[in-house]
């Protein structure tokens, strides 16, 4: 048996090892920190296994050779960070709106505006609610560690490719910066039948991938198909829970501070309090059903962001109608420590 394939690799060149192993063949970015050893990493390695790298003029320039390669049925993705998300945007509106699948990560800086390169989980509303213009949505899933990084990029692949969507792998700077050990497993292919590529009509009809639906009534049958898709994405709710079973209150994070506060529940539990953790790993579709059936069990729920208070509000949809539902929140500049959030948590706990 042979052993696995362990290296220590930050955040960032997981990710972009985890899109090689998904077969990745296109990339397609622009710099900008904390992200930027994903594209130094894919151009020094893709290039050598067929694929190709393109450093592009523009984050407007990236997302739609993204769109171009996508429409093709290659694997491909682009990277960024806040501010180059944001100028994505139309871009991934109208992947989303001719149903073109693509991988973008969003390795999110601190904002608004230029902000800062420091920790931040600014962009949940942004990356959840679509971000750009239209009724559309993107699947969004949100790492805690480098090794969920790699996992979740491969994951971001099937199924862009199986909901012909664009999927945001939604990080910040300690997930693509800082360095553990990570088991470089294998990718498992999964095919996907893909009839609807644009690949040359020679020998057959042409085919088309559009957004424009201008005869009357076309635009709705065609959100409303767009609608349905996203209802099915469902079945792709993915979460974890940490000693919730006896809990009196769980706290409700994802992402880096998940993992910060799962080292504050520890020290609550070695002081008798019960508490747990409910770790949302899609945030689109949010995993709202898991979380109201929790609540009829558990009453008492503290949210937890590095923002002023965005994930809260789909929490308290979620829960059941009684639950109370507490909030610390920490702009972006600095990062809290796990003994400061235990203090926090001591203050709503009863």
């Amino acid at each position: 048996m042979s052993k696995p394939n362990i290296e220590l690799i930050n955040g960032n060149e997981s990710i972009a090892r985890g899109a090689m192993a998904a077969n990745c063949k296109y990339y397609f970015g622009y710099p900008i920190t904390p992200q930027n050893e994903i594209p130094e990493y894919l151009s020094r390695h893709l290039p050598a296994v067929g694929g190709t790298f393109i450093q592009a003029e523009s984050e407007i320039a990236s997302i739609n050779m993204l769109l171009g390669a996508g429409a093709t049925g290659a694997r491909a993705m682009t990277s960024s960070s806040s501010p180059g998300i944001s100028l994505k945007q139309e871009g991934i509106s109208y992947m989303a709106g001719s149903e073109i699948p693509g991988v973008i990560v969003n390795m999110s800086r601190s904002g608004p505006g230029l902000g800062g390169i420091s920790p931040s989980q600014g962009d949940y509303f942004q990356a959840t609610r679509g971000g750009g213009h239209g009724d559309y949505r993107v699947i969004v899933l949100a790492p805690f560690s480098v090794q969920e990084n790699y996992d979740l990029t491969m994951k971001a692949f099937d199924l862009s490719d199986k909901y012909r969507n664009p999927v945001l792998v939604l990080g910040d700077a300690l997930l693509g910066q800082m360095k553990e050990p990570v088991t470089l497993h294998p990718y498992e292919p999964r095919e996907f039948d893909k009839p609807w590529t644009l690949t040359g009509a020679k020998g057959r009809k042409s085919r088309f991938l559009k957004s424009l639906y201008l005869n009357e009534g076309d635009l709705t049958k065609h959100n409303w198909k767009l609608f349905q898709k996203y209802q099915q994405m469902k079945a792709e709710i993915e979460y974890q829970t940490y000693l919730v079973e006896d809990a009196d209150l769980v706290v409700v994070s994802f992402g880096s501070v998940a993992r910060i506060i799962k080292s504050s529940i520890n020290m609550a539990r070695e002081q008798g309090m019960k508490v747990g953790l409910f770790r949302p790993i899609t945030l689109y579709p949010y995993p709202e059903e898991p979380l109201r059936q929790l609540s009829t069990k558990i009453q008492h729920f503290f949210v937890v962001e590095l923002n002023t208070g965005q994930m809260v509000e789909d929490v308290k949809l979620s829960v059941d109608k009684g639950a109370q539902v507490d909030f610390y929140g920490r702009p972006p500049g600095s990062i809290p420590t796990p003994n400061e959030l235990f203090e926090e948590i001591k203050k709503v706990y009863r």
